[in-house]
């Protein structure tokens, strides 16, 4: 701790990303696609002007907006392009939700919401999940600063229907929702349509998951116009040009190869099925999944020691050491290949207690 930090900064508790390795192993720990980006897109890299560098990229980003805006059926101001979604999330926090009334949560959720609470002085309201770790919209409190949920939840991995997430939104009128879509690709059935008839849903999506693309670092949050130009008045006091022109060529690619994204995204899902019957067949409950990944938690060991094990195998899976997720493992779907290897460490390190 240095002595010039500000105390802003002193009090923070950062994000905690999962390991990135340089050696080989099998990587099932930060939700990555394991399939490559559409074909389009390696066009893209492989024929991109390189004298198209030395100039700033278009700051409003506009052509994957409106790629975007034409893919989701909506219009190109109701669309915001950022660095990741995880930067379209800090705007959506600032722009939003730096209210006295606190911001009502899940207690247990993407890990970067409390972390945005601390840095921009939100209160958060934290609401348990219910017995069956889904998040419980009933519960959120009708004084609040604002709603924010994943849907699909992480790290658990259950998705709302579009019906229930409209009857949040009929009893929540008065401040923004944002419901985060990063894992909607998977099985989740989005709230984008109902934009036209909430003035207060802001929907937040990445092209990291479903899209292959998580290296270049490309989100979007989709809402009523007068809530992206908040957004756009956030971007626009930080940093104006959140992506390069690089990364909005590929988008567009990515966007245009509808088919091949699909695929994927099905591709996905089969494994995951098949996964979570091979992992229940070794004694490991795993929790209903939308997402691409899955909760699962060992009956025989502890969350701990198989992590471990599996580390030791060259498998690397996500353990969040805390508080009510601390008997569970999260586990990225890769490829089939890399999900039987899984398998049979799974069944022989279960087998050796």
């Amino acid at each position: 701790m240095s002595q010039f930090w500000s105390p802003a900064v002193r009090d923070l508790e950062p994000y905690v990303p999962g390991e990135q390795p340089r050696d080989t192993v099998i990587k099932l720990n930060t939700n990555e696609n394991p399939y490559p980006p559409a074909p389009g897109v390696g066009k893209v890299l492989a024929d991109y002007p390189i004298d198209h560098l030395r100039r700033y990229p278009d700051p409003s980003s506009l052509a994957l907006r409106e790629a975007l805006a034409a893919h989701y059926g909506v219009h190109v101001n109701q669309v915001f392009v950022g660095n990741g979604s995880d930067e379209v999330l800090a705007f959506a926090f600032k722009a939003f939700f730096c209210h006295e009334q606190p911001l009502a949560v899940p207690s247990i959720s993407y890990s970067f919401y409390p972390v945005y609470c601390d840095f921009y002085g939100i209160t958060p309201h934290k609401v348990p999940l219910t017995d069956s770790f889904e998040v419980d919209l009933d519960a959120f409190p009708a004084d609040n600063g604002g709603i924010v949920f994943a849907n699909p939840n992480a790290p658990t991995g259950h998705a709302h229907s579009r019906a229930a997430i409209e009857a949040l939104l009929d009893k929540h009128t008065s401040r923004v929702v944002l419901v985060d879509e990063a894992y909607i690709d998977f099985g989740g059935e989005s709230a984008i349509p109902l934009i036209e008839r909430y003035p207060n849903l802001l929907v937040t999506g990445t092209f990291s998951k479903s899209r292959s693309l998580a290296g270049l670092r490309i989100g979007f949050a989709i809402g009523p116009a007068d809530l992206i130009d908040g957004l756009d008045r956030v971007k626009d006091s930080f940093n104006s040009y959140p992506l390069d022109s690089v990364a909005v060529a590929a988008g567009v690619a990515s966007i245009e190869d509808d088919a091949y994204y699909r695929a994927c995204c099905a591709a996905v899902i089969a494994t995951r099925e098949r996964t979570t019957a091979a992992l229940e067949a070794c004694g490991i409950e795993v929790l209903p999944s939308s997402a691409n990944f899955v909760l699962a938690r060992p009956t025989t060991i502890e969350a701990g020691m198989l992590f471990d094990a599996l580390r030791a195998r060259g498998i690397l899976v996500r353990y969040f050491n805390k508080p009510g997720l601390d008997q569970f493992l999260r586990i990225s779907i890769g490829t089939d290949d890399e999900m039987d290897n899984l398998i049979d460490a799974v069944h022989a390190i279960v087998g050796e207690k």
